[in-house]
């Protein structure tokens, strides 16, 4: 781990040449734009030095975390509902409080990051959400364990957190790869959760008290609420708001401007590309979210599979996070350098459509083999389309990222309720019919984002100035736009 002594010793200066400016460090690690804020404009994955990296393996880290008490309950469900004598629609009603409290708290949290950093927010959010998890023995109802529940839900909201500091340590032109690496990572603790929980904590804990399965349920998830509250507190000390600092000194030094949380959030909700992006990120996220809920439950009841082996097989969604997000990131910013941004629409549209068909094969599929292997397929395009969305966000409104990524990672939320009730009411291959019609629906709506300057999917041409330069963003097979230019100079 780099600490901040060898970050000064290895850089070139960053005033060298530059206008003098407040920032908290000297020197840094990697490469930046200084016209774009200090962003980096490469990524270092072995590297964990301040500013960039160390928020960029925070970012992914917290959320991970965040995700590992949201559905540390999710692959218990099973012993909980017998435990407790519950139905499965009591057990899906407490399923869909855990992700529908979080779409307010994601729209909260968007503006906020705005004006406050992503820094204090994962802080407040990590450690507040432990306190309900730690909880869970307490549960004695069907009502006790939907409130509670809906109180864990919130740890879900890190995810804006994450892509909001991420998008504010990367330039644009890498902030495909870099969002869909930290997000795709911290999905990961979907997986996670599934395994640890239910395939090695639940089966240490049974052990512990010989063969009582509900002493195990009750007590096991005091383990995720531990991690989540020292991994906040410990965030908070050692890392940073922005390259330049933390926003407290940022406007105290007159560098950075006061932020209103609520006029960033007005700009985001008045823009409809936002809007259109919530839905589509329910198609993916919310799917996601979903399947953290159902995967168990699903394999336990249709395969009959025990606790421990279905939560294995379940884990399988969340591990394809390891690689599939990042490279739904990495093919967006790659056609966004030869399509500009219709490259990036393109790369979105083909995973929503590809992962509806995946949806479809898998409710129809019986051997369990089979299944297992169209999960994979089905998993891989609804994370890669989550990493393509998150290649868009940060164009749609520079200057209010916070509240349009609140916005459509709500989105994401909304999704998953809307699913759950699904699941809820139907049986399990009727419900993923139903889920696939509504990702094949939303692929199309990529016909109508269209961001100012940007080309659109079918029709639009790049005409972005980049910041503070005097070149024009030009897509490699564009050579009407080039011929224009050449006239021009």
């Amino acid at each position: 781990m780099a600490d901040d002594t060898q970050v000064e010793e290895t850089n070139v200066a960053v005033n060298d040449g530059q206008p003098e400016d407040y920032r908290k460090y000297k020197t840094y690690d990697l490469k930046v734009d200084y016209d774009q804020d200090d962003k980096a404009t490469e990524i270092k994955l072995c590297s964990f030095a301040r500013p960039h990296m160390r928020a960029f393996h925070l970012s992914w880290w917290c959320f991970f975390i965040a995700f590992f008490i949201w559905f540390a309950i999710a692959p218990l469900l099973s012993e909980i509902r017998d435990t407790l004598n519950l139905t499965n629609k009591q057990i899906w009603t407490s399923s869909i409080t855990a992700v529908a409290g979080d779409v307010g708290t994601r729209f909260l949290l968007g503006p906020l990051c705005d004006k406050y950093g992503a820094r204090v927010l994962f802080t407040v959010i990590l450690c507040a959400a432990s306190i309900p998890t730690a909880c869970t023995g307490l549960v004695q109802t069907a009502t006790g364990l939907a409130v509670l529940r809906l109180f864990i839900g919130i740890a879900g909201g890190c995810f804006v957190m994450c892509q909001y500091w991420s998008s504010r340590m990367f330039v644009k032109e890498l902030v495909g790869t870099a969002n869909a690496l930290v997000g795709g990572w911290g999905n990961l603790g979907g997986g996670v959760t599934q395994l640890v929980m239910g395939s090695v904590l639940f089966p240490l804990f049974t052990h512990l008290f010989d063969g009582n399965t509900e002493k195990a349920w009750r007590t096991v998830s005091i383990v995720p609420a531990c991690l989540a509250f020292s991994t906040g507190v410990i965030v908070f000390f050692i890392s940073d708001d922005a390259p330049k600092g933390n926003y407290k000194e940022l406007k105290k030094q007159g560098v950075m401007p006061e932020v209103s949380a609520v006029a960033s959030f007005r700009s985001g909700a008045i823009n409809l590309n936002a809007w259109i992006l919530f839905i589509q990120y329910a198609a993916c996220f919310g799917v996601e979210l979903t399947m953290n809920n159902a995967a168990a439950l699903y394999f336990t009841d249709e395969f009959n599979q025990s606790t421990a082996s279905a939560a294995a097989i379940a884990s399988i969604f969340g591990w394809m996070n390891l690689f599939c997000r990042g490279l739904g990131g990495f093919s967006s910013d790659y056609l966004n350098k030869r399509l500009g941004m219709r490259g990036r629409l393109i790369v979105q549209t083909t995973a929503l459509f590809i992962e509806s068909i995946m949806i479809m094969i898998f409710a129809f599929t019986e051997n369990l083999v089979a299944a297992i292997v169209v999960l994979l397929f089905f998993s891989l395009f609804v994370q890669a389309a989550e990493g393509s969305t998150y290649g868009i966000v940060p164009y749609v409104d520079t200057k209010n990222t916070g509240a349009v990524s609140g916005i459509v990672g709500a989105g994401g939320n909304a999704g998953a309720v809307a699913l759950g009730f699904a699941f809820r009411q139907l049986t399990y291959r009727k419900a993923f019919i139903v889920m696939s019609i509504f990702v094949f629906c939303s692929c199309f709506l990529s016909i109508f984002i269209h961001i100012k300057n940007y080309s659109g999917l079918l029709w639009g041409k790049e005409t972005i100035l980049e910041a503070n330069k005097d070149t024009l963003f030009v897509p490699d097979e564009d050579e009407d736009i080039k011929k224009e230019i050449e006239e021009n100079n």
